[in-house]
């Protein structure tokens, strides 16, 4: 694997934190790449240097988190509910800034809250009890609709109010609900 140059990470990351940042303000259709720019501090051009463009970036971002959440969804259905979500709770607490822009502001793009939920439907899939019979005549769709969007909304909720909870409560709270649900 290459090493790149911290230079550019660097450059990224405040290209990343500029067009978050940005979208707490306004929406995203109307941020413009010279805003992007002035916000991270760099020229127009260098955004076009490593982006296409403002949704590129966006993609980019989206698809790094994406990715994060990916990984922890190989190790966490090696765990019971709860001390698998403790790990997601404590990411969104700590990338707080990007989910409650992306999940909580009006003028995000809704295509992340579909890839979101997508996700997590998907990870959900293996865990559906079919052993016991408390999910007799119940349709696979329909339960992983009902956990997904439950889970979703209710980090939603979480974030839209501060975090009232720490990530620790989360889990448990929503592990024994998941539990119950799947």
């Amino acid at each position: 694997m290459t090493k790149v140059d911290r230079r550019i990470l660097k450059t990224q990351e405040a290209l990343k934190k500029a067009v978050v940042e940005l979208m707490t303000e306004k929406n995203f259709d109307d941020i413009t790449i010279q805003d992007i720019a002035d916000r991270a501090n760099v020229n127009r051009g260098t955004i076009y240097l490593h982006y296409q463009d403002k949704y590129d970036l966006l993609d980019k971002l989206i698809e790094a988190h994406m990715n994060e959440l990916g990984e922890m969804d190989q190790w966490a259905c090696e765990m019971d509910w709860v001390d698998a979500l403790v790990p997601y709770f404590e990411y969104f607490q700590a990338n707080y800034l990007f989910f409650s822009t992306m999940l909580a502001s009006k003028g995000s793009p809704s295509s992340f809250r579909t890839r979101l939920l997508a996700s997590f439907m998907e990870g959900f899939k293996g865990e559906i009890d079919r052993e016991s019979d408390k999910n007799a005549g119940l349709s696979d769709d329909v339960m992983l609709q009902y956990a997904g969007t439950a889970y979703v909304g209710v980090i939603e909720w979480w974030i839209r109010n501060g975090m009232p909870y720490s990530p620790q409560a989360m889990a448990k709270q929503v592990g024994v609900l998941l539990e119950r649900t799947l």
